[in-house]
């Protein structure tokens, strides 16, 4: 089988969509899976672009033993909905902007992350870029729990 390949989206792609990525991809390492699954992440805005992640979503990844440091922010391009198999909205407002830009026959890839999530009741993860390294916790509680959902439907396949 071909590796499945996944795109995590947030807005500026320096906070939820790149804590994403990385822990997904070192859940994946971890479980022996990493061969299953290709993993990137993209904003919907180019604010960011080229730029490292949030310097509190690097601190609040690596207490946690997820290293974002050699990421940088890129906007989602018209080729990733080809090129990706799944492409994961962190939030409804995001999801809706994919829509708005994906060709009709590649919607069916577009979902929200938070449905691969046991634990929470949300299907978003909220934005931290305002708040405080508290926030940056949360994100990554939420995101740990949708990956580990996530890897489980990947393992399956």
């Amino acid at each position: 089988m071909d590796k499945l390949r996944v795109l995590f989206v947030c807005m500026g792609n320096i906070c939820r969509s790149p804590t994403a990525e990385g822990v997904t991809k070192k859940l994946l390492e971890d479980k022996g899976l990493s061969t299953k699954a290709h993993v990137d992440s993209a904003g919907t805005h180019a604010y960011h672009s080229g730029e490292a992640p949030d310097p509190r979503a690097r601190r609040a990844a690596a207490r946690r033993g997820v290293d974002l440091g050699k990421l940088r922010a890129r906007q989602v391009e018209i080729e990733d909905f080809e090129r990706f198999d799944l492409i994961l909205a962190m939030d409804r407002e995001n999801l809706q902007v994919l829509e708005s830009a994906c060709p009709p026959d590649q919607r069916h890839k577009l979902e929200l992350f938070m449905r691969y999530a046991g634990s929470f009741e949300t299907d978003e993860v909220p934005d931290p870029y305002f708040g405080g390294e508290d926030g940056f916790d949360r994100v990554l509680d939420m995101v740990e729990d949708a990956a580990q959902g996530l890897v489980e439907a990947l393992r399956r396949r």
